[in-house]
């Protein structure tokens, strides 16, 4: 009952509210604050398991940042995607500088290692923050060449419709990690595949979520 809310949540551009309205439909009745509690709870766990069971990282990554207003602040997500379009991370700063840029470097470079080649626009940071990459690494700055990643950033800015904007930070790192994992396997570029490959896709998708809803039980 606890897995499914979460995943429709992450899965589709709904609200805590559409979520409860789905459940009903199932004759479940349980609060939107108890799917509040569901998904900060459940969450990260999801995401911490797909991570964990991921396929190696493609050798190429695109990076790139956009600003997200957070009580009317600005600040700024850095994404990574590798290129098969799968988002590595995700990290909200308050900058966008070279601290900011080598701080998301240290932390992608720690949890896959290094790629042959990074590409991303032409903000200075990236090649600052580059500037003794690791060996064997080519960085690529050019603002046509780094299309995959920017269009990455569409789902996020349809949840952040849904949901009113973000309240804080912590809150849009938090929900943004288990967003953008679930985003991986539920969502392949289905334009690139045949309907029976995509509808197989689809199907393991549920497998490995089924999968990993049964290791969280047995804890």
């Amino acid at each position: 009952m606890i897995a499914y809310p979460v995943w429709a949540y992450h899965r589709f551009p709904m609200s805590l509210r559409d979520a409860e309205d789905l459940l009903a439909a199932r004759r479940i009745v349980v609060s939107y604050e108890s799917i509040r509690s569901w998904v900060a709870k459940f969450g990260l766990k999801y995401a911490q398991a797909i991570r964990r069971d991921r396929p190696a990282t493609a050798d190429k990554w695109h990076l790139d940042e956009v600003v997200i207003p957070i009580n009317s602040k600005k600040y700024w997500l850095w994404r990574a995607v590798d290129s098969r379009g799968d988002v590595l991370d995700i990290l909200v700063q308050p900058r966008r500088n070279k601290r900011a840029a080598s701080r998301f470097f240290r932390r992608l470079f720690k949890a896959f290692g290094a790629p042959r080649v990074i590409v991303t626009d032409k903000l200075r940071s990236y090649g600052a923050a580059l500037k003794k990459p690791p060996a064997g690494i080519e960085h690529r700055s050019h603002k046509g060449l780094n299309n995959r990643c920017e269009g990455s950033h569409r789902p996020t800015r349809r949840r952040e419709k849904i949901i009113g904007r973000f309240k804080s930070p912590r809150q849009a790192q938090r929900f943004l990690s288990v967003h953008d994992q679930v985003q991986n396997i539920f969502r392949p570029r289905r334009h690139t595949l045949s309907a029976a490959t995509y509808r197989q896709s689809r199907a393991d998708a549920h497998w490995i979520w089924d999968d990993i809803t049964r290791e969280l039980n047995a804890v």
